[in-house]
């Protein structure tokens, strides 16, 4: 079951860090929607809410079968140089903090309460891509 649950487990999180990727570039959009432009505003959060959603379960799914591999099959539990694991975990506690900080970056949009501007949602849009790459890093060196 191993090679399965590991297959899964790399599904869903790259699933989950695409809606990542994409939900903070709709908000770089949201932050230049001119103001008389209601039907793309109402679009774009149509977008924003459906991926959030979706991504949300992904990231579920993706947690539980990682835990399964850390829990169940031991792995970053056993033996010396599995200070990786930590750093890995740390990371992914941030990543959840980062979608949940979506969600609120989301309802601002929605509640017309944004007050972040274009190029701060540009650069925030990089943070996925950051904990993504520190991530896999982790997992495939191991360099602790």
């Amino acid at each position: 079951m191993y090679p399965w649950i590991k297959s899964l487990h790399l599904i869903f999180v790259a699933a989950w860090f695409a809606g990542l990727f994409y939900l903070p570039r709709i908000f770089v959009n949201l932050a230049s929607v001119p103001a008389d432009s209601h039907a793309e505003r109402e679009r774009l959060l149509l977008m924003g809410r459906r991926l959030h959603r979706f991504a949300s379960i992904l990231m579920l799914v993706a947690v539980a079968f990682g835990a399964v591999l850390w829990l169940y099959f031991g792995i970053g539990l056993r033996g010396p140089g599995n200070g990786w694991m930590h750093a890995k975990l740390t990371l992914v506690v941030a990543t959840i903090g980062y979608h949940h900080y979506n969600r609120r970056l989301l309802r601002d949009f929605e509640q017309m309460a944004n007050r972040r501007s274009e190029r701060w949602l540009r650069v925030y849009n990089e943070v996925s891509v950051l904990l993504f790459a520190a991530i896999v890093v982790l997992v495939i060196v191991k360099p602790f």
